[in-house]
């Protein structure tokens, strides 16, 4: 072992150490720049064309990642794009950060991993590390990939060393970059484990081994069902409160002053994105395969589904106290992106909110800074003009995304009434807004 670490050691010394990163979303592309920012060769494999086009032509289609960043590191040879595998044939490390959706019964879907894993065992060089990013159930690196590998002869400790490494990137967050964020690696084995380490002490400040692939599979989990329940539980405390008559904002507010016990949450029209709504349903699907029920994941998931669903009922509330129908109702939406200061659609619960209300026959308008129009499911519409004519038009606005980029005193000034779901007007007194 100390012979394998020592020429890893070497090669990482001398950049020589080449990267291949398979899958150039949100999570692979940041990874393969900050590499290639360290001098590192780097390749980076999709097979969506159009991504790779965007690439070739030195934009970016990621909110974390320029495109003068981009075009600097392909124009000095550090990252190079395609869709094509066989450069994996050259590599010392391959990531592999593909998507892991769920089926329709909330059922993990570890197709695009499988795939990527087969494309990377037609073209592998005995004895490189792989390590897979993509959030799964645990168990999937030492019972789905590793048999891939050893099926064709890929054997470890010395033909193949493979880890697994939760993706922690919090897209748009200005604080903690990527490199801020502590790594989680477990491998399969100590020599995978410790070449896991190695690769990421390149870019990550702090890295956390762990004793198994299994254990860095778990921990994932345990941090999007932490939110997830968390979540869920101020969800429904906020419908509570406002039943009886409480502003569940000054609750949190309050409760945020004491420094132990409790760290505050907040509610909002359902949970978005790419990792909560979905994470904690791939643990939960695993350890019913125990013979174990999870009834806190089930809930909180029951609970935070349903938030679009309430979020138009209260609409639905505060139009029949003025006295107007919900279907004879016109409706700004503001902000459609799950995540404030974010381009990105996945999952987001203003999605939802529209097609409820779209499905009871009520005029639908949204207006979003990153999203010039809206062509999904059954909507297609385009972000209006914030001006005082659009404004006027609607009988109420209902701020689902608090983006920064909204003049949020105009909208007061010139709609009707305000459905504050994000409390965007806190300790403002004024008749027209409606809180959450």
């Amino acid at each position: 072992m100390r012979r394998l670490i020592s020429e890893f050691k070497r090669k990482i010394a001398r950049r020589q150490l080449r990267i291949a990163v398979i899958g150039l979303g949100y999570v692979g592309l940041p990874l393969a720049c900050e590499f290639a920012k360290k001098g590192f060769s780097v390749f980076g494999v999709d097979l969506d064309k159009d991504r790779i086009r965007l690439l070739k032509q030195r934009r970016s289609y990621i909110t974390d990642v320029s495109a003068t960043q981009v075009r600097g590191l392909i124009n000095r040879g550090r990252l190079s794009v395609g869709s094509d595998f066989r450069i994996i044939r050259s590599v010392d490390v391959v990531f592999i950060c593909v998507p892991t959706p769920l089926k329709k019964k909330n059922e993990p879907n570890i197709s695009y991993i499988i795939s990527a894993v087969k494309s990377v065992v037609r073209n592998f060089r005995p004895g490189s590390l792989v390590i897979l990013e993509s959030t799964t159930y645990p168990g999937t690196t030492s019972e789905v990939i590793l048999p891939i590998f050893t099926q064709q002869g890929f054997k470890p400790p010395d033909k193949l060393y493979l880890c697994f490494s939760p993706e922690r990137i919090d897209p748009g967050n200005k604080v903690y970059s990527l490199n801020l964020i502590p790594k989680i690696v477990g491998g399969i084995n100590r020599e995978s484990t410790e070449l896991g380490r190695l690769t990421y002490e390149i870019i990550i400040r702090r890295v956390h081994s762990v004793s198994s692939a299994r254990v860095a599979e778990m921990v994932k989990l345990l941090e999007n069902t932490f939110r997830l329940v968390n979540i869920g539980l101020i969800d429904e405390m906020a419908m509570m409160a406002h039943k009886m008559g409480i502003d569940i904002w000054e609750v949190i507010e309050a409760a945020k002053t004491k420094p132990f016990g409790y760290m505050p949450f907040y509610p909002s029209a359902g949970v978005g994105g790419h990792c909560i709504p979905k994470d904690p349903l791939y643990l939960y699907w695993k350890a019913r395969h125990f013979g174990f029920s999870s009834k806190f994941i089930k809930l909180a998931s029951k609970i935070t589904n349903a938030m679009p669903l309430y979020i138009v009922q209260r609409l639905e509330e505060i139009l029949l106290s003025k006295r107007k129908p919900l279907n004879a109702a016109r409706i700004l939406i503001l902000g459609v992106t799950y995540k404030k200061d974010v381009k990105d659609l996945r999952k987001s619960p203003a999605l939802d909110v529209i097609e409820i209300l779209q499905s009871n026959a009520v005029r639908v308008g949204y207006y979003d800074p990153f999203i010039p129009y809206l062509k999904i499911n059954r909507i297609n519409l385009k972000s209006i003009k914030l001006n005082k004519a659009n404004l006027s038009a609607f009988d109420c606005t209902v701020i689902v995304t608090d983006h920064s980029r909204v003049d949020y005193n105009f909208i007061l000034n010139n709609s009707k009434f305000i459905f504050d779901v994000h409390n965007v007007y806190a300790g403002v007194s004024d008749k027209k807004i409606f809180k959450l």
